[in-house]
This record gives structure tokens, sequence and C-alpha cells, in this order.
């Protein structure tokens, strides 16, 4: 069964930081490509970060050079470093990937970024 869980949302001021986790069960994790998307209130989901299992990556345009993606096979783990934040960030980001024709979903973690 997969299974995926995000952790590290919460509330930062424009201009600040976060790092959020994804941690997958179920998969096999190393060959697997990772994704980050994210909903915004009254807006479709949109694509943010995608790695794939050997490291490439490729990003929305709206975060280019502020945000980076990364993942720890060993455990199993994928990273969204999130830099220079600004309100329009603020969002539910969710942790996805694609299994033989399957999309599965974390449960979302809320990121707010407002003074």
């Amino acid at each position: 069964q997969v299974q995926l869980a995000e952790s590290g949302g919460g509330l930062v001021q424009p201009g600040g930081s976060l790092r959020l986790s994804c941690a997958a069960s179920g998969i096999l994790f190393s060959i697997n490509p990772m994704a980050w998307y994210r909903q915004a209130p009254g807006k479709q989901r949109e694509l943010v970060a995608v790695i794939t299992g050997g490291g490439s990556t490729n990003f929305a345009d709206s975060v280019k050079g502020r945000f980076t993606i990364s993942r720890d096979n060993a455990k199993k783990t994928v990273f969204l470093q999130m830099n220079s934040l600004k309100p329009e960030d603020t969002a539910v980001y969710y942790c996805y990937c694609n299994v033989r024709g399957t999309n599965y979903w974390g449960q979302g973690t809320q990121v707010t970024v407002s003074s």
C-alpha cells in the first residue's frame, strides 16, 4: 500500500524559508519520480517541482530560483526547500507520485506566508 506523509508546513513571514518533507512507503522509492503540487484557495492544483529517480529536477516558473527539490533514497523521503517565500506561495502543498498508472497523494500540509 502506497502512503505519502507530508510534514513541515506552517506560518512564515514574507522572505522567510520552510522545508517540507514527504515520507513514502509502499513504493520502489529510489526509481520513482516524486513531485510537489500546491493548491491555493479558489485555484486549481498546480505542479511546483518534480524530481526523477536519477535526481533530475524541474520547477514551475513561479518558484524557479527560490525552491529546490531533493530526495534521500535511503530514507525514502523527498524534500521541498522553499526560500524567499511570498504571500502568493500560500497554499496546501501535496506530495505526489504515480505508480504503475495510479496517482497517489499525501494528505497535504498548509503553508501560509503572511506578516
